[in-house]
């Protein structure tokens, strides 16, 4: 019984909390992306290599990092869908 009642306790207090901060789209780059993303292509910064990947859109750039392109992990290495779709964002914004 105690151990439902802490169960409940924790539920609320988080439900408390508000809603879940959006990704960090920078920080998950920097953490889950930018090992591969600096040395191999699309390189950040090489905005003729992602303009053509930029007109796909970010649904379309998030459902294939979802699914991984060899060499990259199904979502990039990140740990959810909105982390990948966060730094897929911030990796076009940072190369229109």
């Amino acid at each position: 019984m105690k151990k439902a009642f802490a169960l409940i306790g924790t539920a609320a207090a988080l439900m408390a909390g508000g809603p879940v901060a959006a990704a960090d789209g920078k920080a998950v780059y920097e953490k889950s992306c930018a090992g591969c993303h600096k040395m191999m292509n699309p390189k950040m910064g090489d905005k003729a290599a992602w303009a053509p990947l930029i007109k796909q859109g970010a649904d379309a750039l998030t459902a294939s990092v979802m699914k991984g392109k060899k060499p990259m992990p199904p979502k990039g290495g990140a740990a959810s869908e909105a982390d990948a779709k966060a730094a897929v964002e911030y990796m076009i914004s940072q190369n229109k």
